[in-house]
């Protein structure tokens, strides 16, 4: 039986958009600079602020999602990615109880309950003093068993306006306040259409981490902080003697997938990538915006990014879209979500200019100013694929300003996901497949869904014993 019981917070706010993350940061990135080895946690499915949790951090951020994962497998998450941890910081999302229905099921608040974990409130100060007050009384006694353990004050006016407003906490709310960040005169994190534009593709990255360095350093209360941090209970107990972190590996041959990871495709749940590496997996990454062709490998993982920002690079370089045409016509397995998806369709089409993707699915795409779907899905497997067995439920999400312009009859083509809960491609199916490649808009998170490691690995087996049957062969 395994107790963990390690100092960590859970920055949370009153909704989404007030400050959260820039608070989560700076906690993050003034930590790290007193020494303390700190890892870091994104609630929800987001990949953006996730990836620029890792860049303060220094190392992975890992996702802790209380609808794609079970509670046990949430607990036992936390617990592996913690063993050698000093601190953690978990940043919720949304508002504290916000979740997918009036009750706030998969709430910030129901993850602060799990691990035990109490709570930094980040409070929006714009145009208001007292009422703040209020706010966090609503959050204390909305539900008791939440621990509200410390406020930070955000987007603060003036000095006068801080002083009403701590001294009004002070007196109604008994919970410390542990900063007071004020408006900044610049955002050090310019955002676009699906929220914080990616560290990937921010020139001034250093410069952006170094700033909210200076935040967390002059404007709250480290110590305090930690403090909080050190009074969570323990995880709950559990038996982490079934743990079998390599699973398989033994029985497998070497195997290489490639995963397309550079500026237009970086949407990965870091999970995802090492579940590969524990099954024994050599990760090959590969970038169609600087390679020519694709490389010699057993599968390839396409995620999600903003290939529509990339759309001339990636309609320009049309030796690794031929290469990787010549590779699926092969029988080279592809799983590919979202942007994937949008980059093996025929096209992109923006502001009435087409441009040409790899083609091998019959599916155009343009793009909208809002999103065209965003939210938990749930996808039942009903038709043969390459990497499921019918009858499993796979829980994800979608997040996409794209949409789908036509999808062309094709015989060859078929869906192998009827979507219960979401959007999918066309018609609530997704999971269009082809060959050996699955592309879907559904995200899905391999701790929660660990069909998806599974699934590659057996796809990435078989096309490798096929290949070397076949050299034997000639």
């Amino acid at each position: 039986m395994f107790d963990k019981n390690l100092p960590r917070i859970i920055v949370a706010g009153l909704r989404g958009g007030g400050g959260k993350t820039i608070l989560s940061l700076s906690i993050i990135a003034a930590l790290r600079n007193k020494g303390l080895k700190t890892v870091p946690f994104k609630k929800g499915p987001d990949y953006i602020d996730a990836g620029w949790m890792a860049r303060a951090a220094g190392m992975p951020c890992y996702n802790l999602d209380l609808f794609m994962m079970t509670p046990d497998q949430a607990c036992r998450s936390f617990i592996s990615h913690t063993t050698d941890a000093e601190i953690a910081v978990i940043e919720g999302n949304r508002g504290l109880y916000d979740g997918v229905d009036h009750e706030g099921t998969y709430s910030t608040a129901e993850l602060a309950k799990l691990l035990k974990t109490p709570v930094i409130l980040a409070v929006d100060c714009t145009k208001v003093t007292n009422t703040v007050s209020a706010l966090i009384l609503g959050c204390q006694q909305m539900d008791p068993a939440v621990s509200v353990g410390a406020v930070v004050l955000n987007r603060v006016a003036t000095g006068r306006q801080e002083n009403v407003i701590r001294r009004s906490i002070t007196k109604n709310c008994n919970v410390p306040v542990l900063g007071a960040i004020p408006r900044l005169r610049k955002d050090p994190f310019p955002e676009r259409h699906m929220g914080l534009t990616p560290f990937q593709e921010h020139e001034g990255l250093g410069d952006s981490i170094e700033a909210v360095k200076e935040i967390g350093e002059k404007y709250l209360d480290i110590e305090g902080i930690i403090s909080i941090a050190e009074k969570a209970g323990a995880v709950p107990a559990l038996n982490m003697d079934n743990e079998d972190p390599v699973r398989a590996r033994h029985a497998l041959p070497l195997l290489k997938i490639g995963v397309i990871r550079d500026s237009a495709f970086q949407f990965y749940y870091q999970e995802n990538i090492d579940e590969l590496e524990k099954r024994g997996v050599n990760i090959v990454e590969v970038s169609p915006l600087s390679e020519d062709r694709v490389p010699d490998i057993d599968a390839l993982y396409i995620g999600g990014g903003f290939p529509e920002t990339h759309a001339i690079a990636l309609a320009e370089n049309s030796g690794f879209k031929e290469s990787l045409r010549q590779a699926i016509e092969k029988g080279l397995p592809v799983y590919a979500e979202c942007g994937g998806l949008m980059y093996l369709g025929k096209s992109i089409t923006l502001s009435e200019r087409t441009y040409p993707m790899v083609g091998v699915l019959p599916v155009s795409f343009g793009m909208e100013k809002r999103p065209s779907a965003h939210g938990y899905t749930i996808a039942d497997v009903e038709r043969e694929n390459p990497f499921y067995a019918t009858g499993t439920v796979l829980k994800g999400h979608e997040f996409h300003y794209s949409r789908v312009l036509d999808v062309q009859p094709d015989e060859n083509i078929s869906f192998a996901f009827t979507m219960k809960r979401g959007r999918g491609i066309v018609e609530n199916k997704d999971g269009i497949c082809y060959k050996n490649v699955l592309a879907a808009y559904t995200h899905l998170h391999a701790i929660g869904s660990p069909e998806w490691a599974d699934g590659m690995v057996k796809c990435a087996v078989r096309f490798k014993e096929k290949r070397r049957s076949a050299d034997y062969t000639d």
